[in-house]
């Protein structure tokens, strides 16, 4: 009789263990993107670049190509988030750090508050009038709140470089900004539809993070990639907006429209046919 109730209580503790842990929506346990490490880069030497080039690009998260960078919108998805999702989670619990908007030389950091109120995070004071007698008029508080959807693409500032020691031209990504739309003081988008940058993230610090975070793959989910493949292997579209010059001047500066488009290609043809130029057949 005692064995018989032994029994029964190890089997209600068991089941009871069974059915606190989570539910497995999938037929296995994904491994790989959450332990994978960061691919160094090869040794560079100074003495060994015999080229280089500063370019800054723009991300449309708009453009088809760009889609897994945007979505999932939510939360909702357990196994995987946008890329504005894995950045400010990781600024919020402090693994990754943000540095100031007004240039792109990591040089001042900044907290979550900052950026909430770049973003238009603000309360903001109107005068309201009753509704009913003596309508007189009083003041409303109306708390405006930072939303990650806001942002509509990402700034790269990056360097390419011709290593004599390896024969190639190489690209290395050195930072990353989210961009949102310029707003007036009563949150309606500028006339212009002006870009302007949320913060910069010091990319080879975001490696590891990007590493581990997982990005659909519309062919096969058994085979999806990451963050860091998205950007390593150049899996993604965009345009120049930038070159290093004498000026420091952008393309929009002297070219707008379609010039600017075709300005943009014309850089990108640039450095493609510096590294064709390299070699004779």
């Amino acid at each position: 009789m005692k064995a018989r109730i032994l029994f029964v209580i190890m089997f209600a503790m068991l089941s009871t263990a069974a059915f606190s842990q989570d539910v497995l929506d999938a037929v296995y346990v994904k491994e790989t993107a959450i332990t994978r490490q960061v691919i160094p880069y090869p040794f560079l030497r100074e003495a060994d670049v015999m080229w280089s080039k500063r370019i800054w690009r723009v991300i449309d998260l708009q453009e088809k190509i760009n889609l897994p960078l945007k979505y999932p919108s939510s939360k909702q998805t357990k196994d995987r988030k946008n890329l504005m999702d894995v950045v400010m989670d990781a600024i919020s619990e402090g693994s990754l750090t943000p540095y100031s908007f007004e240039d792109d030389e990591f040089t001042k950091p900044l907290t979550v508050k900052e950026i909430e109120g770049r973003g238009g995070s603000r309360t903001d004071t109107v005068k309201m009038q009753r509704p009913d007698p003596p309508y007189d008029e009083y003041d409303t508080i109306i708390a405006r709140e930072f939303s990650r959807d806001k942002v509509i693409g990402f700034r790269v500032k990056e360097d390419w470089f011709f290593d004599k020691q390896r024969s190639v031209i190489d690209v290395r990504i050195i930072g990353l900004a989210p961009l949102i739309y310029a707003v007036d003081e009563t949150g309606a988008i500028r006339e212009g539809n002006i870009k302007i940058p949320l913060f910069w993230i010091y990319y080879p610090e975001a490696r590891r993070l990007f590493a581990n975070s997982e990005v659909f793959n519309r062919e096969n989910d058994a085979e999806r990639r990451t963050f860091d493949d998205i950007f390593q292997k150049r899996l993604f579209g965009s345009y120049v907006y930038k070159e290093s010059n004498v000026y420091d001047r952008r393309i929009e500066d002297y070219k707008q429209g379609l010039s600017a488009l075709l300005e943009s290609e014309k850089i990108k043809l640039e450095i493609t046919n510096f590294e064709h130029d390299m070699w004779e057949f």
